[in-house]
């Protein structure tokens, strides 16, 4: 999420508008933009929340009542006022920097902390599929909070399908619904895959990039590659909490050794480059964007046909790429494509995910 950010405030710099990133949240290891003129900025959002006393209090009365009553409803509470504390900050950005044409705020966790301001300049970005459930209060309060009168962009068209679907269930109207990808900054990413790193392993190897949970389904990934009988090894680079999982299959298969766990990289890009394939097992996607990463280092990609935004990657000549979100069919595509030796993929399909493009498409916005 924060890569996706980094790189559209590139493209806007490289658009030739003045750029600028806000962050709302501090990270130990934060991403710095590439172009030297992006501004950065920090918001400290929470702390400014608290800071008003009253914030405080809705902060206490959500996680003592409201968010143990009301699952995961912290945000409704708290974001409330971090809406007109955003706009405060805005007024003061705007005096010190000048008017501010689009503001873009990508995925759900960052608008949820501010989801009360409104603006006709604002975008807000959905990474990933909506659930709507039918009859659900509780969802209707959630969409409404988020989507009510807001200008929303989908990064695929499974993910825009996803939100018209929950528009009719949960009675709510957007001003607007369009889709526009992510964009793959492809001269940055075969840059940074030449960068060295000692820990890459000297045997070939398939490889996987993804956070280790549930969503992303790395016991379907490992089953499979049991399956598929290659001698290549299995390296997953990535954390989080399905891993004492994941080790658990892998010595239940008797894997040890063969699947490499790699742990979280700041830099994958010169794993996925020395991979023979990347394989993609997620229950759903909101566009895959490791999918064109690895592309755009020269290895091949297979994907299942999950829901969301893998077919706006794996379309033309790359729809061989995906295969049934099953453990044989996925098994069987491994071996082919590992034992067919490594090709180079056709770059053509990545035309529409060009930064600039991407960019423009925002500022060309409705």
């Amino acid at each position: 999420m924060e890569r996706v950010a980094v790189n559209l405030a590139d493209a806007f710099a490289e658009a030739g508008c003045e750029s600028h990133l806000l962050t709302l949240r501090h990270h130990p290891v934060p991403l710095v933009p590439e172009n030297a003129a992006v501004h950065v900025h920090h918001l400290p959002i929470v702390c400014w929340n608290r800071a008003t006393v009253v914030g405080l209090l809705i902060e206490w009365v959500s996680r003592l009542l409201l968010n143990p009553l009301l699952h995961r409803s912290h945000f409704v509470w708290t974001g409330w006022l971090g809406g007109p504390l955003f706009r405060l900050w805005l007024k003061r950005f705007e005096k010190r920097h000048g008017h501010v044409d689009r503001l873009i705020f990508r995925g759900r966790g960052s608008f949820e902390m501010v989801w009360n301001f409104r603006d006709d300049r604002l975008r807000f970005v959905l990474e990933n599929i909506v659930r709507p459930k039918p009859g659900s209060w509780k969802s209707r309060l959630f969409a409404r909070c988020l989507y009510q009168d807001n200008h929303l962009v989908a990064v695929s068209d499974g993910v825009r399908e996803t939100l018209e679907a929950g528009e009719r269930i949960w009675n709510v109207s957007p001003r607007s619904l369009q889709t526009i990808v992510n964009p793959c900054p492809t001269v940055s990413i075969q840059r940074l895959m030449n960068e060295p790193d000692n820990d890459i392993p000297d045997s070939p190897y398939i490889i996987n990039v993804a956070r280790l949970t549930k969503a992303k389904d790395h016991s379907l990934l490992i089953r499979a590659y049991a399956r598929a009988g290659i001698d290549e090894k299995l390296v997953i680079i990535g954390e989080g909490p399905e891993r004492p999982a994941i080790e658990k299959l892998i010595a239940e298969l008797d894997l040890e050794g063969r699947v490499i766990l790699a742990g979280h990289r700041l830099n994958p890009y010169p794993w996925l480059k020395r991979a023979r394939l990347f394989v993609l097992s997620s229950r759903f996607e909101g566009m895959g964007i490791v999918l064109f990463e690895a592309l755009a280092c020269g290895t091949p990609v297979l994907s299942v046909d999950c829901k969301g935004g893998v077919r706006q990657i794996l379309k033309g000549p790359l729809e061989s790429s995906l295969v049934p979100r099953e453990e044989q069919a996925l098994a069987t595509r491994i071996g082919e494509m590992v034992r067919g030796g490594k090709t180079t993929p056709d770059l053509t399909c990545l035309g529409e995910f060009e930064p600039q493009q991407v960019a423009r498409r925002f500022l060309d916005a409705p």
